[in-house]
């Protein structure tokens, strides 16, 4: 079974994303269910976790409601206000369709953010809840999210998009020393999602994929499509296919799926 764990649905018309700026224009518009119904048909994906992109509680409701409504979105990763003292009773105003926690870290002014003593109490909770927090982090946040990871070893971490490597700029030893010292740790594990977007057109992305599999192995890397972002690059199929092209055959079944199923504790049947 193949799973996407990482794509998104949002309506601009009804919300405001800041990160969308002239550069992602080909984003502004609704994406839902009924536009990623049929590419999932296509390319044989039986499920998906659907992931935050504002931080909005409402957002996370809205998510939950999509889910409870469609059988192929297994799971969703929200956004709650880590820094509240009662995340936890917010927390568990939510169903189990809930499997994890996210927030944009990587727009943080604060390179440090991760480590504040509210938000380290937050983290706590959300691994106390049973729940995965999604780190959404580039270089400069990197450190920060190593030590999280090291503070908080009963909770689980995904790393989003490889940590976004700076792959334009080709500067990548930082970013390779701390993604490396995140696969050391037993607790994180890696989405093999979200590359196209960060290097420039025609640029092998084997490399990058083969490294995260080395790092955490493949019990610890899943396939996400990060769709529709990764449209401003590639086809669904695209994204697919190079995790697809990339992991071994004796490797497929964990990286297009058993990872994500396990890590996330997603529902065990669809419909």
């Amino acid at each position: 079974m193949i799973v996407d764990s990482h794509q998104h649905f949002w309506d601009p018309a009804r919300a405001d994303y800041p990160w969308m700026t002239d550069e992602t224009e080909a984003l502004r518009r609704r994406f839902g269910p009924e536009d990623l119904a049929p590419l999932l048909e296509e390319h044989g994906v039986s499920g998906t976790v659907v992931v935050q992109a504002r931080g909005s509680l409402d957002e996370t409701r809205e998510l939950l409601e999509i889910a409870a409504a469609t059988p192929f979105v297994l799971g969703v990763v929200g956004w709650v206000d880590l820094a509240d003292p009662d995340v936890a009773t917010v927390l568990a105003e939510f169903g189990d369709r809930l499997v994890g926690v996210r927030h944009q870290v990587h727009d943080e002014p604060d390179p440090r953010w991760l480590l504040r003593p509210e938000v380290q109490r937050g983290l706590a909770a959300v691994g106390e809840a049973g729940l995965v927090y999604d780190l959404l982090v580039r270089t400069a946040e990197l450190p920060a999210a190593v030590e999280t990871a090291r503070r908080q070893p009963d909770v689980r971490f995904v790393l989003d998009h490889v940590a976004k490597p700076p792959l334009r700029s080709g500067d990548l030893d930082a970013w390779a020393d701390c993604v490396a010292a995140l696969g050391e740790l037993p607790n994180v594990t890696c989405k093999l999602s979200g590359l196209f977007t960060e290097a420039a057109p025609g640029l092998d992305l084997v490399p990058t994929v083969e490294r995260a599999l080395a790092w955490f192995g493949p019990e610890r890397c899943m396939f996400g499509s990060d769709w529709p972002v990764c449209t401003l690059a590639t086809d669904y199929g695209g994204a697919l296919e190079l995790v697809r092209s990339t992991v071994g055959e004796r490797d497929r079944a964990a990286v297009l799926g058993a990872t994500a199923t396990r890590i996330y504790r997603l529902r065990s049947s669809i419909g």
